[in-house]
């Protein structure tokens, strides 16, 4: 899966987000709830026989709004319902179809800079079939999903150039025919509004390139044909380093073309041909806001709801503001809420309180406390700093020395345990190493080409990683070793960790780095431990001290705030933390029994987190490895001024909030916007990294202390998930074997950590499909 498919997962689950109204004729993707506030009690109680009849009468009406807003057209129970105009001050303006206040059906949205679009909506989306004609001449017509274009389409450029195929969350991507208005012309793949894959580069001159591309441009094997039969068939790059590959002439003409260079494609031939960038959208029709009134046919006068900027609802001391749900068609939904009393349905809409699992009023949930940065800094004195020299040292050659250009197809001597480089660093410094302050030591690469081809695979430029580890500031000491007695050091940047391990971890690492390599090949959206680079300092003289560690990716570098860690294994003995609630901070590594959330994911991300989970498990099994874990990070996005977590269903809603109880998780329209105006931040989110998802709290029964999941409350949280598979260089070898002997006699056998890599793989997959769940 491509590095923007985190991204289509969050739109794809979002689009889908409600099938609740299946007796409409048309299915409903979104929400623009319009609301209206009641002057007193006895009002409401008229409000809802009205609304509970579900058959008010439709009417003309025409209404010009406190705010300067306009609407004319069919009306019913309130709401634009029918035929109508809807004019914004802005000079935005909709003619067309509604459905309960929201634009559904065929309409024409206009923008105050001249652009248009005329087709189909659902729920304030353009969705459906339509055409968008833009400011400066750009005219789109086909498919699109949620504003975006999604399907097969034709874009027609002011320029000129003309684009016809599939689009895909509003870019080219599938197979399309791109014609430049020289007549140029492309026929084949795109992906993310770029040439990538097999496809067919014609020149008006005959000329044509058949092959695979990348970026825009040839990479990979492919034919330069000319018109006289004569051809040249190779491997692709821009860098010439790289580039190889065989002239054949044609027996018509074999003197032509000798003098050709394959760079001429690169520096002349595609230097004129660039894709039409798209125009940006100032603002999206799902992100217009009706002016909310109260209205009778009877022309009684109407009051504006009360609202912030953000589109929630002003609470004065004297009055608060009833928000009404309008995106259910059957009359049920208004009819659960018509039962509620008023004071209880204002205190859930507005978080003012909480009910536990068994109904009695519980404590809210808390944010742990904000721990201090983690880490010591190793300056000068502390025990580790000339380690840390001889470490950066070591890197700094290590990534810096020059190599040919890898190819991703390696050689099996590559990832031979032989494969190693000894390099000595002596204090005067010598012809390959410069001049330092530390002691004599020894440095050791193993597998250098192997590791830095994974550098490349996982697109780390080696400017950035020696800057990270090798750059002016110090490393940070974790304070205290795991259980493997391993020390655990953080870049400044928080980008990297580095972690020493034993020599039978390296072994393990050695022995399987063929497969991992091929893993990750395989499978770029693989949660397993990225691996940077595997190195050994050996300090000379007296001592002749050893130190190996791994670089690895830090999971939790993010710009969020990580307010929950857990790390998950399915196993019960001894799975939970030492600390009091009073001691747990931000920081600290929750395990299984400390588990009291259920992770809700997309219908589309759950199903490709359930094949990768399958796949890492199948690769660490076939490897003999177990005693790995899935460490989790929750960053909770609504929390109240005083560090109460606040419930998603008790957050207070805004205009496009759904507020049925059975309404399904996804990205809130805020966010879901947000992403649609700004592309650049599709790829941010990916499967275990920056994704969007609800939990669900859980409580055990009581005398169930030790269930290892508790049942569900139905009180759910937003929020941003971090995950990966950690801690996966323990094989099964003769002292877990021990270990499991002698465990298995005090305790279950079931419980324990140490079992069979089989068991331990089908124990662990069985423990997380339980605690993630699609949220449906």
């Amino acid at each position: 899966m491509s590095k923007e498919s985190g991204v289509l997962r969050a739109w794809e689950a979002t689009l889908r987000k409600t099938q609740a109204a299946k007796k409409r004729a048309n299915s409903l993707f979104g929400t623009t709830s319009v609301a209206h506030a009641d002057d007193d009690d006895d009002n409401n109680n008229d409000d809802n026989d009205n609304s509970g009849s579900g058959t008010s009468e439709i009417y003309h009406a025409e209404k010009v709004l406190p705010n300067g807003d306009y609407y004319t057209g069919q009306w019913s129970d309130s709401f634009p319902h029918g035929q109508g105009k809807y004019l914004w001050t802005d000079g935005c303006m909709y003619v067309g179809e509604w459905f309960r206040g929201k634009t559904m059906g065929k309409g024409r949205f206009s923008w105050p800079s001249g652009a248009t679009y005329e087709g189909e909506f659902k729920s304030g989306y353009m969705d459906g079939t339509g055409t968008y004609t833009g400011s400066n001449g750009d005219t789109y017509k086909g498919q699109w999903i949620m504003n975006l274009k999604h399907g097969h389409g034709v874009k027609n450029f002011v320029n000129g150039d003309c684009y016809e195929g599939e689009w895909r969350r509003g870019l080219q991507e599938g197979i399309g025919r791109y014609q430049w208005k020289s007549g140029n012309h492309y026929v084949g793949e795109w992906k993310n509004g770029e040439i990538c894959g097999k496809g067919t580069f014609v020149w008006t001159n005959g000329n044509r390139y058949d092959g695979y591309w990348e970026d825009g441009l040839p990479k990979g094997n492919g034919t330069f044909k000319w018109p006289d039969g004569s051809f040249y068939v190779g491997n692709w790059s821009k860098d010439p380093c790289e580039r190889n590959g065989t002239y054949y002439p044609s027996g018509s003409s074999p003197e032509a073309n000798l003098e050709w260079d394959p760079q001429d494609v690169y520096n002349f031939d595609l230097s004129e041909c660039r894709i039409c960038p798209g125009e940006k959208v100032s603002i999206l029709p799902s992100q217009k806001k009706l002016a909310v009134w109260r209205s009778s046919k009877s022309g009684d006068g109407f009051r504006p709801r009360r609202m912030s900027v953000d589109g929630r609802v002003s609470v004065g001391a004297e009055s608060r503001t009833k928000m009404w749900d309008v995106d259910g068609d059957e009359s049920s939904g208004f009819a659960r809420r018509n039962s509620m009393a008023s004071r209880d349905l204002e205190d859930d809409l507005l978080g003012l309180h909480i009910d536990d699992a068994r109904g009695n009023p519980g404590l809210p949930m808390k944010v742990p406390r904000k721990a201090k940065r983690q880490g010591e800094t190793i300056s000068k004195g502390h025990k580790n700093y000339e380690l840390m020299l001889n470490l950066q040292l070591g890197i700094r050659h290590s990534v810096g020395r020059p190599a040919p250009a890898a190819s991703l197809d390696l050689k099996p001597s590559a990832f031979d345990p032989k494969e190693k480089v000894w390099t000595r660093f002596p204090p005067e410094g010598s012809k390959y190493t410069p001049p330092h302050q530390s002691c004599e030591f020894r440095w050791k690469d193993y597998c250098p080409l192997v590791f830095r081809t994974l550098r490349k695979l996982f697109n780390v430029d080696p400017a950035d990683y020696m800057i990270s580890i090798c750059g002016n500031d110090a490393l940070r000491e974790l304070s205290s070793p795991g259980k493997s007695g391993s020390f655990f050091y953080l870049t400044n940047d928080d980008r990297y960790m580095i972690k020493t391990i034993k020599k039978a971890e390296t072994k393990v690492l050695l022995r399987m780095l063929p497969a991992y390599y091929n893993h990750f090949r395989a499978f770029e959206n693989t949660l397993v431990t990225k691996f940077y680079g595997l190195h050994c300092v050996k300090l000379t003289g007296p001592i002749q001290k050893k130190v190996r560690f791994i670089i690895m990716g830090n999971l939790m570098c993010t710009e969020y705030s990580i307010h929950r860690r857990y790390d998950l294994k399915g196993s019960s003995l001894g799975r939970t933390t030492d600390k009091s609630e009073t001691e747990i901070d931000d920081t600290t590594i929750l395990k299984d029994l400390d588990l009291n959330f259920i992770f809700r994911l997309q219908k589309s991300w759950f199903q490709e987190f359930c094949r990768q989970i399958d796949r890492d498990c199948e690769f660490l099994e076939q490897e003999r490895i177990m005693d790995y874990s899935l460490l989790v990070g929750l960053h909770f996005k609504e929390i109240s001024p005083t560090g109460d977590l606040i419930p998603s269903q008790s957050r207070t809603p805004t205009i496009g909030d759904s507020q049925d109880e059975g309404a399904p998780a996804r990205l809130s329209r805020a966010d879901m916007d947000q992403i649609l105006l700004d592309p650049s931040r599709w790829a941010s989110i990916k499967l275990g990294l920056n994704m969007p998802a609800r939990v669900e709290k859980t409580v055990r029964q009581s005398g169930y202390e030790y269930q290892i999941l508790g049942e569900p409350t139905g009180e759910y949280y937003e929020v941003v998930m971090f995950f990966g598979i950690i801690d996966i260089l323990q094989d099964y070898d003769i002292s877990k074997k021990i270990e499991h002997a002698y465990k298995s006699i005090q305790y279950d056998p079931t419980s324990i950590s140490a079992v069979d890599p089989r068991q331990y793989s089908r124990r662990f997959r069985d423990f997380i499909f339980h605690i993630f769940a699609q949220d449906t």
